[in-house]
């Protein structure tokens, strides 16, 4: 296995903010606290040294409940045990729950978070380091996650849902898994993969429970922690600031004022609500409005005055649900937790969220990109190759990518640059003369330049276009191939479902993956294959 990196920037596909995070640009830095590296890493474990030992405490007696009907490996198990520690430390990802994992990067989150953990230890060996995934139970954005795409097919859930995902029925997930197991074929890995869907969605009576023993059997053995937030225990010790952000609405007023700084460089990810939580309750899960006299959940009768909805807080923190403004500083306020690692799209609004942390007195986390990937077979580099395309080519945009290979390997040069040279100097003396003249004339000199300059461009199209016609075989090998990396134009880990690979590696999958992939390089990764 041959691994190649390339700086994020390069690929395209990932915006302005994280490559100038990547690039320690100065423009974000009072967003964020510690960067992704050693010395980082070291002013964060100091940071975040103080934890309390009741929130310890709390957080192992929740996790071993939630784990008490599961079995876990004994690293789960012992490093369940450490977090009650006072040098231990979690790193932290988070996902939803799609079906199956969802999309490819899923695993490479994971992946990231686990090999963070033992690249810390080799660090600090006298600190504890545990990989958490925090499970997204509580949201309830049933489209984003009933389906995932396996061999160009999208295998969907059709249900009514309301309320939080996690605690949806697994009923009617048997419809599902006949849809996919009609698309696997009869290897010794398809089988597996048919037991593990098997064994996840129809042995379990929740998404949350099924997702835990799917993600426990791909990740257990490397001592992988589930968190599940949606959890009374965790909640009340979230709930000083459950109960600020019903009264002071702490978290709209910082957002707010970081993100009219952030938006004069970068585009805000999210935009912040009065009042950021939801309430949550059986199959409901609705915002909470404050109508100026009022507390009321949104779309139903509920309501509450001060008093009341304070007196709900007391009692049953867990009906108070944060939404993607609050649930980071949820996650940080009950773990011992050094870094977040994240896409992309998730790491952009934890930067809208710093000033929110410092006022609340949390630590804000050390913020990691996740490793991203990109995998090719040989025959898929010997065709690169055979087309004279670089690994750093291939990502480029395929219109792109045709127009120049043309050029390339045109007989014929298709590059007017030096007829418009030549165009422009010519036009250089009549407007020398048209300043002798009057107005009109130069005008008419600078319009008419710009005529011929335009009739250049569109020859210079034509003839693209009648060589792209005489070299279309070329143009049909560069388009197949590039959809076969990347469907859809997009990266194929947000796709394409771990099980296409599965098929193919078996239980040599995330060994492979955590061999291949370095947390700390911040570059993206091309896995020959």
């Amino acid at each position: 296995m041959k691994v190649h990196h390339l700086p994020f920037y390069k690929t395209g596909y990932f915006s302005n903010l994280i490559n100038d995070y990547l690039d320690k640009n100065s423009k974000l830095l009072e967003f964020y606290e510690n960067f992704p590296n050693i010395e980082g890493f070291k002013k964060q474990i100091n940071l975040k040294s103080n934890f309390e030992a009741a929130k310890r405490k709390t957080l192992v007696k929740s996790l071993n409940k939630q784990y008490n009907s599961f079995k876990t490996s004994d690293l789960t198990t012992e490093n369940i045990m450490l977090l009650g520690a006072e040098n231990t430390f979690t790193v932290t990802t988070g996902h939803q729950l799609n079906i199956f994992t969802g999309p490819l990067y899923f695993l490479y989150k994971i992946v990231t978070t686990i090999n963070l953990t033992k690249e810390l230890k080799k660090q600090f060996p006298k600190y504890n380091f545990v990989p958490i995934y925090w499970m997204a139970t509580e949201d309830h954005d049933f489209d984003e996650i009933n389906y995932f795409n396996f061999q160009e097919t999208k295998i969907s859930w059709n249900k009514n849902v309301t309320g939080a995902v996690g605690r949806i029925s697994t009923k009617g997930l048997d419809e599902v898994e006949e849809k996919f197991i009609s698309l696997l074929n009869t290897s010794k890995n398809a089988q597996k993969l048919k037991e593990l869907f098997n064994n996840s969605y129809s042995k379990h009576s929740t998404l949350a429970e099924a997702t835990r023993y799917l993600v426990n059997e791909l990740f257990g053995e490397y001592g992988l922690v589930i968190v599940d937030g949606d959890d009374k225990a965790l909640k009340t010790e979230f709930k000083s600031i459950l109960k600020d952000e019903l009264i002071e609405n702490t978290s709209y007023k910082t957002v707010l004022e970081t993100n009219n700084k952030l938006s004069s460089n970068y585009k805000i990810q999210v935009n912040p609500r009065e009042i950021n939580l939801f309430y949550l309750k059986d199959n409901l899960r609705e915002r909470i409005i404050f109508d100026t006299k009022n507390y009321i959940v949104n779309n139903t009768s509920i309501s509450f005055t001060k008093d009341e909805i304070l007196n709900e807080l007391e009692n049953y923190p867990e009906r108070f649900s944060p939404n993607v403004i609050m649930r980071p500083l949820y996650q940080e306020t009950v773990l011992p937790n050094l870094c977040y690692i994240g896409g992309g799209g998730e790491l952009a609004y934890w930067f809208q969220l710093k000033k929110y942390f410092s006022v609340s007195k949390i630590p804000f986390p050390i913020l990691l990109l996740r490793n991203s990937v990109l995998f090719i077979s040989k025959k898929q580099l010997h065709k690169l190759r055979k087309l004279d395309i670089s690994l750093e080519e291939i990502f480029v945009k395929q219109e792109d990518l045709i127009s120049e290979k043309i050029k390339e390997i045109s007989e014929i040069e298709i590059d007017f640059s030096q007829q418009k040279l030549f165009l422009k100097q010519q036009f250089t003396g009549l407007k020398e003369l048209a300043k002798q003249t009057d107005v009109s004339f130069l005008g008419a000199v600078n319009a008419q330049e710009k005529k011929q300059l335009n009739g250049l461009d569109k020859l210079e199209q034509r003839l693209l276009k009648a060589q792209k016609r005489k070299l279309n075989d070329v143009i049909e090998r560069i388009t197949l191939l590039q959809n076969e990396l990347f469907p859809n134009q997009s990266l194929e880990e947000r796709t394409r479902n771990f099980a296409e690979y599965y098929v193919e590696f078996g239980d040599k999958l995330v060994p492979m993956l955590l061999s291949a992939l370095n947390p700390l390089k911040l570059q993206f990764s091309i896995i020959e294959n």
